[in-house]
């Protein structure tokens, strides 16, 4: 294959999905009368990614053994002055590994559904929706302009919304989707802003032109103000990052989406969606470079989440909540080795995490069926009998999460932590404080959950909830006894743990040290040296685990198993004792730091009051009021007036006259004297 890549197989990537999700929608649903059943649909979806998945494959061949690359625009859509509208791809490095990353999980995703939502109503409609995600998500990473990528950002929120209300029964599904949907919008105002900016001032929206002319738009002041144009752009963008990608104070929408089915949690809350942000900062690596303040800030809006909802993960009893925690405990960790200067790295764990924590979650999902919809670990215990393929499965990716060396996540989190220890910016003491205690924390968690569920004595027979549950599929279980998934859901597991365990060390040489982003992602090595300095400092991957043995991080985190199980196999009236001794830092975390009663009661209520002033005091005040309302009455009044004077008799109008000679007499003998 030659060292271009063509247009038309790019092009089928996305609409290969695209093409799956509209069948299913429109002749798989109520919508066009259900033409076609659950076998032609799930068929079609996953033929769809499927071929997408083959097709990344290829170009990803192509891009790491041909030098392949792609950069071209696929169709204008409208040109306005000298801006130009347009839909185009670009394919280097970055975008062919999302590319992959994205159909791989995305159709270990689909297969999972066939046995995850087999009783469900809504089947159809289902594999619709994340067919529809996928496409999304692919036009979103291989966009080579802002246009695009904008479209692709606001189509994964929508389907994102649709998702997480899947069950439109559910009170709590619908709260969760509009709380996801209007904390994005806040995020999404910020990267509109941002895109905005560049717009005006390099005159275009395609990355390529726009950093040709990041130097110039450095040198630039934000007008009536002190800061540099280029650090009010990146910290715009960045804001979208943090609504998408769920960074502190932005992250309250994250755990409550865990009310959509398991497989959703899967593809968008642990390896596509939510790492849209990270992938965008990492693309927009020439400008982030231009301002140290913007990176300051990355630094330590990262550093607050990896810490700080770990903590929350440590007292969830909900299996989904526990990993969705440490889905945004991770993500701090992406943001941070992106404010370190080390996109690499960031871009290399969110890839690493991808596979972990999709597998995580469907292994969480598999418990669930096991366990007839039970979501609660304290009720569980005991599961490694009756599932050994979960338990395994799940157990390779606690420990790849947790930073095991030779897993895939010890390379990704272990580069991070080195990277924010040799960075000098400023935030980067606190960083590097957080990602350390983080590691124990992600420990204590992941191996909390770990033991609860899978070992010491069974307690499903006392689940008060479990002899009345019903399990949101309109059924009823009073046998407890769990059992192994069917094969369309164990498979998939077995398939993500595959790379949990091996990707990092196959790939952490080319992509943090070769060349495989090196036109994707630009670092100004003059002043950020973190990088550079771990290249130096690195072997192979096999020396970097041994020394992982001896580093801080492997301690931490074998201190935070140990004591998982200590506190919860051993002794497990511990955590209760420690529950009554900490209450007052116990009810803070159960309260998730009061964010939620912040928004709600402050933001949300200050927001209503304004708009409600606009509205009573706006529009029907002065509006209605004085402009609508008023203007026909001072009319009304004038012409009331003016039809008094004009009456029609003589008369009055010689009277009229008399009057007016008899005042202009008067002015001019007393006043022009």
């Amino acid at each position: 294959m030659s060292a271009t890549l063509s247009a038309s197989t790019l092009l089928a990537v996305p609409l290969a999905p695209l093409a799956g999700a509209v069948v299913a929608g429109l002749f798989g649903t109520k919508l066009g009368g259900n033409l076609i059943g659950r076998r032609a649909t799930h068929s079609l979806t996953i033929l769809g990614v499927l071929i997408a998945f083959i097709l990344s494959a290829m170009t990803l061949n192509s891009v790491v053994s041909d030098g392949a690359r792609f950069n071209a625009t696929i169709y204008e859509w409208m040109t306005v002055g000298g801006l130009k509208m347009e839909i185009g791809f670009l394919v280097d490095g970055l975008t062919a590994m999302m590319m992959c990353v994205v159909t791989f999980v995305s159709l270990m995703v689909h297969i999972y559904t066939i046995g995850y939502m087999e009783e469900d109503e809504g089947y159809n409609r289902f594999f619709a929706y994340i067919s529809l995600f996928t496409f999304s998500m692919l036009m979103l990473v291989m966009s080579n302009n802002m246009l695009q990528l904008f479209f692709g950002w606001e189509a994964v929120g929508v389907v994102s919304y649709l998702l997480i209300g899947f069950w439109y029964n559910r009170p709590t599904a619908i709260f969760a989707n509009l709380k996801a949907f209007l904390v994005n919008r806040v995020g999404d105002f910020g990267f509109i802003l941002g895109i905005g900016l560049v717009a005006a001032y390099a005159g275009t929206l395609n990355y390529g032109e726009t950093f040709a002319k990041a130097n110039e738009l450095a040198k630039l002041g934000f007008p009536g103000t002190e800061w540099m144009l280029i650090t009010v752009i990146c910290i715009c963008l960045f804001i979208g990052a943090m609504g998408k990608s769920a960074q502190f104070p932005l992250h309250v929408w994250l755990p409550d989406s865990m009310e959509g089915p398991t497989p959703i949690s899967a593809l968008i809350h642990a390896a596509t969606m939510v790492t849209a942000g990270i992938f965008m900062v990492a693309r927009m690596s020439p400008l982030f470079e231009l301002s140290d303040t913007a990176l300051s800030f990355v630094l330590v809006i990262g550093a607050i989440t990896a810490l700080f909802m770990g903590f929350l993960g440590i007292i969830q009893n909900d299996i989904k909540r526990v990993v969705a925690y440490s889905t945004l405990s991770q993500l701090g960790y992406m943001t941070v080795a992106l404010g370190a200067s080390a996109y690499s790295a960031a871009v290399f764990h969110l890839m690493t995490h991808a596979f972990f924590k999709a597998l995580l979650f469907l292994g969480a999902g598999s418990v669930i069926i096991g366990m007839h919809h039970n979501q609660d670990i304290r009720w569980m215990g005991g599961v490694r009998k009756y599932m050994p393929i979960t338990w395994i499965t799940s157990l390779i990716g606690s420990l790849a999460l947790i930073g095991t060396p030779l897993f895939a996540g010890f390379y990704s989190k272990d580069t991070i932590i080195e990277a924010v220890h040799e960075t000098h910016l400023w935030g980067s003491g606190f960083a590097y404080f957080a990602v350390l205690a983080g590691v124990f924390v992600t420990a204590f968690y992941s191996f909390r959950m770990y033991f609860l569920v899978f070992h010491g004595k069974e307690r499903f027979d006392q689940n008060p909830d479990a002899h009345h549950h019903d399990d949101g599929h309109g059924h009823h279980d009073d046998h407890h006894e769990p059992h192994e998934s069917p094969w369309v859901v164990w498979l998939p597991l077995v398939l993500l743990a595959i790379p949990s365990v091996v990707i990092g060390f196959m790939t952490i040489q080319p992509m943090l040290f070769g060349d495989f982003f090196k036109d994707a992602i630009f670092i100004d090595s003059s002043k950020h040296e973190a990088m550079k300095e771990l290249t130096e400092a690195f072997h192979s991957p096999m020396a970097m685990a041994l020394h992982g043995l001896t580093a801080a991080p492997f301690w931490l985190a074998l201190a935070g198993v140990v004591m998982a199980w200590y506190m919860y196999l051993i002794n497990p009236a511990l955590p209760a004792a420690i529950k009554r001794a900490f209450g007052p830092i116990y009810r803070l975390l159960e309260n998730k730091y009061y964010m939620d009663w912040f928004n709600e009661n402050v933001i949300a209520r200050a927001t209503r009051a304004l708009g409600t002033g606009l509205w009573k005091g706006g529009d029907q005040g002065i509006i209605d009021g004085a402009i609508v309302n008023g203007s026909w009455k001072l009319v009304g009044r004038i012409s009331g007036v003016v039809r008094w004077v004009q009456s029609g008799y003589i008369y009055h109008y010689a009277f009229a006259m008399l009057l007016g000679i008899f005042i202009l007499m008067t002015y001019f003998v007393w006043f022009k004297r």
